[in-house]
């Protein structure tokens, strides 16, 4: 029978994972028991997709705001630090702001404005015009900020960040001084020592401080990049990555993943015969359209992933076959062509006009992407997505 369906993503319910989990196993048993239950075949190139949250979850990736303060203790000393381009979120940044304050004597709080790196905005960029504000040479103090725009809270949360960071701070017994510059090299005019809080730019942003005058110049991956007393650590990624817990502690990103991704799927094969791709997935990569939010606040997409999932996709365009290489045909003939054209497409096709308007980004951004929006942030109870057709293209 002609098929008739393409890509199917399907969250996966599994147990509540707990520290000490053997998540492989785990992995592996809700697989199996989804395709028995509802009536499906694992093929070759499916792909299985695993939040990465609970496999930090299972690692016992943990920290706690003290931890924090004594890494960041460690590196600064009783130094005023600069803490520069924090993302704006409660989730994300709120208990690392608590431990790096525990931390430290004094902060500079340095936001970037009108938003942060992932599109959190402080300020409506059309306030700025209508204030003759520049964001990209003008510095504000908080006291120029509030006369200019006053107290704005988030569109979606509903937080005031400068007043909510700015009391996480002093909390804690830290005096804060919160100014805004989009330019790393302002902060250096207040502190030497620098904690860069950017996920994306940040080696950017230290190379720029160094060759400024920065002393004491670190990001938020050199913070807890080992274990401090015991505690959870990511040696690649430090504090990027990390989500709040409980008041106090932090679950950090997963270490050590690609041993992970290769045991299910060796283990798969071993069970079903059946070559199925794994991966590791944190945020998606994609914008909202309303609160202008890009949601990659993970510092990449997939820690980890099996080999069939390097690359990029080699597509063409069907509708650009259909108006122009084959514009004069219609119905099974126009299908006949374009299956051909399919089949013996090249391997590369960068350039060729058949394939504009496809999406030239990484497999594992895009299948992150899609696990990302299928698993949801909430409670659905689906932290495995099985993707079936991925890789299936008209022909199949």
């Amino acid at each position: 029978m002609e098929r008739v369906v393409g890509t199917i993503a399907r969250g996966l319910r599994c147990p509540i994972i707990n520290q000490g989990d053997q998540i492989e196993d785990i992995v592996v048993d809700s697989v199996l028991k989804a395709a028995e239950v509802e009536g499906f075949q694992i093929q070759d190139k499916d792909i299985v997709s695993i939040t990465e949250s609970i496999i930090a979850r299972a690692q016992g990736n943990y920290a706690t705001v003290d931890h924090i303060a004594k890494d960041v203790q460690a590196k600064f000393g009783d130094e005023p630090i600069g803490v520069i381009f924090p993302i704006l979120s409660r989730n994300r940044f709120a208990n690392c702001l608590r431990g790096i304050a525990k931390g430290a004597k004094k902060i500079i709080l340095m936001l970037s404005y009108p938003s942060d790196e992932v599109g959190n905005h402080l300020v409506d960029i059309d306030l700025l015009d209508e204030k003759g504000v520049n964001p990209w040479t003008d510095v504000l103090t908080e006291e120029q900020f509030r006369n200019h725009f006053g107290f704005i809270k988030h569109t979606f949360t509903g937080v005031d960040y400068i007043e909510y960071y700015k009391s996480l701070i002093e909390d804690c017994g830290t005096s804060c001084e919160v100014i805004f510059s989009n330019n790393p090299k302002t902060i250096l005019n207040y502190t030497k020592n620098v904690l860069t809080c950017d996920i994306h730019t940040r080696e950017r942003t230290k190379r720029i401080l160094k060759a400024n005058g920065g002393e004491k110049v670190y990001s938020l991956d050199n913070i807890l990049s080992k274990s401090v007393d015991g505690s959870g650590f990511n040696d690649v990624y430090g504090l990027l990555g990390s989500n709040k817990s409980t008041e106090d502690k932090v679950k950090l990103f997963p270490r050590d993943c690609q041993p992970i991704v290769d045991q299910i799927q060796q283990t798969l094969k071993e069970k079903t015969g059946k070559t199925v791709e794994v991966m590791v997935y944190g945020d998606g990569a994609f914008k909202d359209p309303v609160g202008k939010i890009w949601e990659l606040a993970d510092p990449v997409v997939s820690p980890a992933y099996t080999k069939g999932l390097e690359g990029t996709p080699n597509e063409v365009k069907l509708k650009y076959l259909a108006d122009n290489n084959f514009a004069d045909l219609r119905g099974e003939e126009l299908q006949q062509a374009i299956n051909e054209f399919i089949d013996n497409k090249g391997e590369d096709l960068i350039g060729a006009m058949e394939a504009q308007g496809t999406t030239p980004r990484k497999l594992t951004d895009l299948i992150g992407s899609l696990s990302d929006l299928t698993s949801g942030s909430g409670d659905k109870g689906t932290p495995i997505v099985f993707i079936q057709g991925y890789f299936d293209n008209y022909t199949s």
